[in-house]
């Protein structure tokens, strides 16, 4: 996740048991003893034993939104939502959030993961787990606890690095949740309908010529924060037929200098939007600042605002992307 300010409760389920949400179904046979028995799935770049989770706390709208997608809700214990999302009743799984508890709007803790009696957590890293605050998979696995990192945040995680592009993590999250949960076959049609959707966005995208450069703003007035190659803004930017000014640098979230934004001339201006820092606000400050106000995509007003939970890896890049796509399509030279 791009910010260090910021930034599940039912009896082992017979086979076959409807779940709440979208309607998933247990694949494995055998009830309770299924449920205990461990499946060995990727924690990064790490293979890690796991058994059903029955009470999962979900770090940010990202993580919930895949467990709610896959049907998962009577497993979730609850969520943690610091600031910078958006409120929940604005989630397509808002009627999921509300059957399961909000355990926290600050960060990840390890004593909130205990008091909750939580058996599993979902979080990426260096956002809900951080060496700095005391919360790491190495420190659950010692407590019993068991965790699970979104693939993206997975670049530079210590010891078990795995990199892939940021749509194929979000769909290996999803498959992997699958495998850890027993709902293999939920999970193959949420990933198939959702590259259905991309490749839908794919084939309207602007052909021949150049790609329209964009440049993707977080954050930041000295020296602004943007969005690498590793988060999934510069598959959105991509895949709708722009390209991401900042596709070069080798990293996830992450701050450049004003002077690399001039050079770059970008058509378009994305702005992420989240709680503490809304989009009007850093609009405002593009067509104010001396390093930005001359910028084409300023000059011609090109901005488009990326909801926070459709920039961090869930279920909602794809609608980001879906909206991006019709942007560009739409847009005026």
């Amino acid at each position: 996740m791009p910010h260090t300010r910021s930034i599940a409760l039912a009896s082992a389920l017979a086979a076959a048991l409807v779940l709440s949400g979208c309607g998933a179904e247990i694949d494995s046979d055998g009830g309770a003893e299924a449920s205990e028995k461990k499946v060995t799935v990727k924690r990064c770049g790490e293979s890690v034993p796991y058994k059903v989770p029955q009470r999962a706390v979900a770090y940010e709208g990202g993580s919930a939104d895949k467990l709610f997608s896959l049907g998962l809700t009577e497993h979730v214990h609850g969520y943690v939502m610091p600031p910078a999302n958006p409120p929940v009743s604005e989630s397509p799984w808002a009627s999921e959030y509300a059957k399961v508890k909000m355990l926290s709007d600050d960060l990840l803790n390890k004593e909130l993961v205990v008091e909750a009696e939580s058996d599993f957590v979902v979080a990426g890293w260096n956002s809900g787990f951080s060496d700095q605050r005391g919360i790491t998979p190495k420190i659950l696995d010692k407590l019993g606890v068991q965790s699970f990192m979104h693939t993206e945040s997975c670049f530079n995680y210590p010891g078990h690095p795995e990199k892939v592009t940021p749509f194929k993590a979000l769909y290996t999250d999803l498959e992997r949740l699958g495998r850890i949960f027993r709902v293999e076959k939920k999970a193959d049609q949420v990933v198939g309908d959702l590259k259905k959707r991309v490749a839908a966005v794919e084939r309207k995208a602007p052909a021949g010529g150049e790609r329209v450069p964009v440049f993707l703003y977080d954050s930041g007035t000295d020296q602004p924060f943007t969005a690498g190659s590793q988060v999934p803004p510069n598959d959105i930017i991509k895949s709708a037929g722009g390209r991401n000014v900042f596709d070069g640098l080798d990293e996830r979230w992450t701050q450049v200098n004003w002077e690399a934004v001039t050079k770059a001339e970008p058509e378009v201006v994305i702005i992420f939007d989240y709680g503490d820092q809304p989009a009007k606000k850093k609009i405002e400050f593009l067509k104010k600042s001396p390093h930005t106000k001359e910028l084409p995509a300023v000059k011609k007003n090109n901005f488009f605002v990326l909801d926070y939970n459709e920039g961090i890896s869930g279920p909602r890049n794809i609608d980001g992307l879906e909206k991006f796509g019709k942007y560009l399509r739409e847009l005026k030279g």
